[in-house]
C-alpha cells in the first residue's frame, strides 16, 4: 500500500479499541501462546525475513544512511534469534493484569484495593529498527494492550515480515489480528494521522533520534512517552580502579555506537588524569574511536573539542572528553549538557557513588558498568519499548508493567458513609 487511506486512522483505530477490549479479559495463557508461537513463526521465516531485509538495506543505501543507521537496521540470523528470544522472555514473565498492587481496609469497613489494568491502545512510532515491531508488540500484547505500529520508511519490508509473524501467534492463541497493526504506508501523513487521533490511541510511544522524538512532543495530542537523546556521560572518578575503567569505558563507546546507551562523553576526573587518564585516551584511540578532547585532555591524536560536543548525541565512534576538577564539578557538567536518560561513575569510594545517585537527575545511573547496559532486555524485562526520561507514569525502560494503569476496586457489605 503506497497511497494513504484517508480513513486508515478510523479504521485501525476502531479496529484497535474494539481487539483492546477482548485483551482485557483475554487470559495470561492465551497472551503467553500468542507470543511463544509468533516467535516460532519468525524463526521458521528467518530467510524470508533476511530476503526482506536486504530489499530494506538496498533502500538504505540509496537514502545515504549513516553506518550507526544501517546497522540499527540490519538484521541476521543472530539478531532474528535475539528477537525471538526476546519474544520468549517478554511471554515467560508473570501477567501484569489484574495483579494487586497494594490494599488496605479503612475504617468505615471498605477494603480497597489498587489492581493494575491495560491502558487501551498504544500507538509506537520508530525509525530504522525492525525489532521494535516484535518487542513492542510483546510488551503491549503482555501488558493486554492493542497497538498501531508505524515503522520507519527505511524497515518496512523488514517491519511488514516480521507483523505476519506476530499475526500468526494471535492466530494460534484464538486473539484478534487487530492487537497487533501496522501501518501498511510510507507515507509520512500517517505519523500525524496517529499523533492526532485521541479518540483511538490512549498512548504515543515514540523510538527513535532527536528529529522524530521532537517532532512527537512538538505534534502530539496524545500523550507521550519519550526521550529526546542519549547523551551519556561516564564520570571517572579519582578512586577508579584501572582495568575496571578501562574495559568500561572501551565497551560503554564501542560495542554498539547507534544505540541510545552508547557513551558519548567521557569526564575523568584531574586527580585521575594525573597518573592513569591517558591510558583511557589512548584505549580509545587504538579501538578507532575520534576522541574530542578539551584542554589538558588534548594528547596526540585527539581533535580539540567544539562546544558543541558536549551535549551531542553522536551515535557514531565519536567521543568527547573533558577534565574536571572533582565530583561537583562532573555533576554540574551532566546536568548542563545530559538528557537524564543513563550516567554512569566509576569509582570505589561507597559516599563518592552515593552522592553521584542522589544529586544526577537521570532515569538510570550506573556504578561501575557500562551504559550499554541501558536496556529493557538487560534489567530482566525482555524487552523494552523506549527509555522514558519523564517524569510522569514511567521512566527509565519501558517494559510491559510500565505499559499499565491501575482501578480501585472498592469493596463493603451494606457499607455507607456517615
Amino acid at each position: 500500500m503506497n497511497e494513504l487511506n484517508p480513513n486508515f486512522m478510523q479504521e485501525m483505530g476502531a479496529a484497535a479499541k474494539g481487539a483492546a477490549r477482548d485483551l482485557a479479559s483475554a487470559t495470561a495463557q492465551q497472551k503467553t501462546r500468542a507470543l511463544d508461537a509468533a516467535a516460532d513463526a519468525i524463526w521458521a521465516q528467518r530467510t524470508k525475513i533476511i530476503a526482506a531485509n536486504k530489499t530494506d538495506l538496498d533502500y538504505g543505501r540509496k537514502k545515504n544512511l549513516t553506518g550507526a543507521m544501517m546497522d540499527r537496521l540490519m538484521l541476521d540470523a543472530v539478531r532474528i534469534k535475539g528477537i525471538c528470544d526476546s519474544l520468549r522472555l517478554v511471554a515467560a514473565q508473570q501477567d501484569p493484569i489484574g495483579s494487586v498492587m497494594e490494599e488496605w481496609n479503612q475504617p468505615s469497613g471498605l477494603h480497597i484495593q489498587r489492581v493494575r489494568t491495560p491502558i487501551g491502545v498504544i500507538g509506537v512510532i520508530y525509525e530504522s529498527r525492525p525489532n521494535v515491531t516484535a518487542d513492542a508488540a510483546a510488551l503491549c500484547l503482555k501488558s493486554g494492550n492493542a497497538v498501531i505500529l508505524r515503522g520507519g520508511s527505511e524497515s518496512f519490508h523488514s517491519s511488514t515480515a516480521i507483523h505476519a509473524c506476530l499475526l500468526e501467534g494471535l492466530r494460534a492463541a484464538g486473539l484478534p489480528d487487530a492487537a497487533i497493526q501496522l501501518v501498511p504506508t510510507r507515507d509520512r501523513a500517517a505519523v500525524t494521522a496517529m499523533l492526532q487521533a485521541t479518540d483511538f490511541i490512549d498512548v504515543i510511544v515514540p523510538r527513535g533520534g532527536k528529529g522524530l522524538v521532537g517532532l512527537v512532543q512538538k505534534e502530539a495530542r496524545v500523550p507521550v512517552f519519550a526521550h529526546l537523546e542519549g547523551i551519556c556521560h561516564i564520570y571517572v572518578d579519582a578512586t577508579a580502579d584501572l582495568e575496571k575503567t578501562r574495559s568500561v569505558v572501551v565497551n560503554a563507546k564501542t560495542r554498539r555506537t547507534g544505540i541510545c546507551g552508547s557513551a558519548e562523553c567521557l569526564l575523568i576526573n584531574k586527580a585521575f588524569w594525573n597518573t592513569d587518564g591517558e591510558v583511557l585516551v589512548k584505549d580509545l584511540l587504538d579501538a578507532g574511536v575520534e576522541v574530542r578532547a578539551e584542554g589538558a585532555a588534548q594528547v596526540p591524536g585527539t581533535v580539540p573539542a567544539k562546544n558543541d560536543d558536549f551535549g551531542k548525541e553522536f551515535l557514531d565512534m565519536i567521543i568527547a572528553v573533558k577534565i574536571v576538577d572533582g565530583l561537583q564539578a562532573a555533576i554540574e557538567h551532566i546536568r548542563t549538557y545530559g538528557s537524564n536518560h543513563t550516567d554512569a561513575i566509576m569509582t570505589e569510594d561507597d559516599d563518592v557513588a552515593a552522592k553521584f545517585f542522589k544529586n544526577v537527575d537521570s532515569a538510570i545511573l550506573m556504578r561501575n558498568a557500562s551504559t550499554q547496559f541501558a536496556d529493557g532486555g538487560e534489567f530482566g524485562m525482555g524487552a523494552e519499548i523506549g527509555i522514558a526520561t519523564g517524569k510522569l507514569h514511567a521512566r527509565g525502560p519501558v517494559g510491559a508493567v510500565q505499559l499499565t494503569s491501575f482501578k480501585y476496586l472498592v469493596t463493603g457489605d451494606g457499607t455507607v458513609r456517615s
